[in-house]
Parts: C-alpha cells; sequence; structure tokens
C-alpha cells in the first residue's frame, strides 16, 4: 500500500490549462473515487499520477518518494484501462502471465501470482479460453487480473466498467468493492458515474474545470455539498433548485411564498434553495405548501419520479414510493420542510453548517 500526494499540480496543453495547481492526499489504503462531469481533468489526472502524462508544474509523490521524473514502470502500479486491451492470440492464462514473463521473473513465482489472480476474479475456468470467447465481464476480469498479477502498490482504474451493459456493470461494481476489501491495496478510480463513485468509495474527490469542489466521504458530499456544483452533481435524480431572497431570517420564493432559515443563516440578498427530491412530500403539513401540476410520472417500480410544476412555472421532481397514485395532469400540494433543504449565496457556496 502506498499513499499518493500532488502538491500544486498543473498541466496545460499548449496554452490551454487542465489542470490547476491541484492538492490532493490520498491516504495508503484508501478507495478513493475522481468524479466529474467530462472534460474536468479527471483521467489527465490519474494518467499523471501513472506516470503515462508528464507535469507542467507542481510534485507527485507516491509514498515518500517524488516521483515526477520517473517513468511509468517504476512507480510500482498497474492501470486498468476503459479498453480491455487483451492480447487476441493469447489465452487468458497467458494474457495474465506475459507482463510477469518480460520482467523475467521466476517460472514457479508467475505461476503463484497467475493462480492468486485467478482465485480472486473467479476465473480459474476461462484460463485456456481465447479474449475472443469472453463475455465483456469476463475480459474485464482478465485485464484487472493483469493489474493483480504484478502486485503493485497502487492501482489506477480509468472508467473501467464504461463498456460494459447496465446488469454488468452493477455486478462488476459489487465484485470491484469485494476486491479492494480483499486486497486492502490503495486504489484511485475515475468515472463520471456518480452512483459508482457513492457505492465504491472510501472517499470521492469532485472535480470540475480541472479543480477540486470537494472532497469527503460520499455520506459527506450528499448531506453536506460545499457549493452548488457539487450539490447538483452528486445525487441521482438530482437537487431541486429554487431562487430566493434573503431578508431577516426569512427567504422568499417569489410566487410560493417564504421559508425560516435555519439558524446561523443570517444573509440578505439572493440566495438558492436546494431541495433533494425525496425531501419534498405530497401533502399539506410542512413549512411551506406550493401548489402544482403533475406533468410527468415516471413509475421505476419500488420508487416513482413524479414532476410537478409549480406556480411560478417552475419544474421539480418528487421521489416518492413506489405505490403512489399519482397521475399526469392531477393538480398537487408539495410541502417543503427547511430544516432538510439546503441554502447556497449569490456565489453558489454553502450557507449554514459544514460537517
Amino acid at each position: 500500500m502506498a499513499s499518493v500526494t500532488l502538491s500544486d499540480v498543473k498541466k496545460t496543453y499548449g496554452n490551454v490549462p487542465i489542470i490547476h495547481g491541484l492538492d490532493l492526499e490520498v491516504q495508503s489504503g484508501e478507495f478513493l473515487v475522481l468524479v466529474g462531469p467530462s472534460g474536468c481533468g479527471k483521467s489527465t489526472l490519474l494518467r499523471m499520477i501513472a506516470g503515462l502524462e508528464d507535469i507542467n508544474d507542481g510534485v507527485i509523490a507516491i509514498g515518500d518518494k517524488i516521483v515526477n521524473d520517473l517513468p511509468a514502470s517504476q512507480r510500482n502500479l498497474s492501470m486498468v484501462f476503459q479498453s480491455y486491451a487483451l492480447y487476441p492470440h493469447m489465452s487468458v492464462r497467458k494474457n495474465l502471465a506475459f507482463g510477469l514473463s518480460n520482467l523475467k521473473m521466476p517460472k514457479p513465482e508467475i505461476e503463484r501470482r497467475v493462480a492468486d489472480a485467478a482465485r480472486i476474479l473467479q476465473i480459474e475456468p476461462l484460463m485456456e479460453r481465447k479474449p475472443r470467447q469472453l463475455s465483456g465481464g469476463q475480459k474485464q476480469r482478465v485485464a484487472i487480473g493483469r493489474a493483480i498479477v504484478r502486485e503493485p502498490q497502487l492501482f489506477l482504474f480509468d472508467e473501467p466498467l464504461s463498456n460494459l451493459d447496465a446488469e454488468l456493470r452493477v455486478q462488476m461494481r459489487v465484485e470491484l468493492a469485494g476486491l479492494y476489501q480483499r486486497l486492502g491495496t490503495t486504489m484511485i478510480y475515475v468515472t463520471h458515474d456518480q452512483t459508482e463513485a457513492m457505492t465504491m468509495a472510501t472517499r470521492i474527490v469532485v472535480l470540475n474545470k480541472g479543480r477540486i469542489e470537494q472532497v469527503g466521504t460520499p455520506y459527506e458530499l450528499y448531506n453536506f455539498p460545499r457549493n452548488k456544483f457539487v450539490a447538483t452533481f452528486i445525487g441521482s435524480p438530482k437537487m431541486n433548485m429554487l431562487d430566493a431572497q434573503a431578508a431577516g431570517g426569512k427567504a422568499e420564493i417569489a410566487g410560493l411564498g417564504s421559508l425560516t432559515l435555519p439558524r446561523g443563516i443570517t444573509t440578505n440578498g439572493p440566495i438558492s434553495i436546494g431541495i433533494r427530491p425525496e425531501q419534498l412530500s405530497l401533502g399539506t403539513s410542512g413549512d411551506l405548501t406550493l401548489p402544482g401540476k403533475v406533468t410527468l410520472v415516471e413509475y421505476l417500480g419500488s420508487e416513482v419520479f413524479i414532476y410537478v410544476r409549480l406556480a411560478n412555472e417552475q419544474t421539480v421532481l418528487v421521489q416518492g414510493a413506489g405505490d403512489a397514485k399519482t397521475r399526469n395532469g392531477e393538480d398537487v400540494t408539495l410541502t417543503i420542510n427547511a430544516a432538510g433543504a439546503h441554502y447556497f449565496d449569490a456565489e453558489g457556496q454553502r450557507l449554514g453548517d459544514m460537517k
């Protein structure tokens, strides 16, 4: 296991800055996930840690060793890419052993590592097959196995599940989480899928335009987002946002009414009120009632998503139980509880206490 430290790391392509003076501490033995929208710099950051991209400024250290000028082959890490990159003419066994053979490792040690990886990933019955005889999920297991056999101090994953269908993604997500529990090796994982981030990470780094917006556990990011970007990016379905004017301890939502602000929020002026879909409810028992009309109902079995157009013409999303009887076109009343909402100032920064 190894820690990873990034200090004021910068990356530009020509005159275009991609990573802006980034600082990050990856703790030894943690599963850190880098998440953010396309183009935010997460894969570039991973490739810089791996040694596949040069940095323009700053320091990258793995453990207590600065690796800025160290080639990827000498950083004692393994990387799993989006593409499986298996040798099509080799069996699974030879794919797993090939890199170790190139390192002139003794044959008994190669056999031990390959057997251990096959057992961990439950691919022992596949060892003599060629890649064309494997499913997508099986190919991804082999690609991960090729990383495991090197027994590195650090694993890097660059969107390894994006080529799989929805059912396989769920299955592989569980398997990767189990793999982390068994190996206990430091892992850094890149994804644009927040569900992967929330379900696997010990900590999440939310990136936006080459900058870190927030670092924290899945619980912290979901319940205490630092700003509007994190609030609307983390959570599926995404958080509803209502514009309001704060004055005298109250927030007036144009055309809808007012809420008493929680203790500790004393700002005056424009603010945004964030309410997660599961925090809105149908009925009249709450701090503020909002009349509206149902425009769409999405039935998902155990839950239902209800889109409601409010009196100010804004549409909000309500998440309810699957047995809800709401229908399209129905007039409904929603309620908001002030204590469960999130509040952001005009610059999008959180108002109130942070975890």
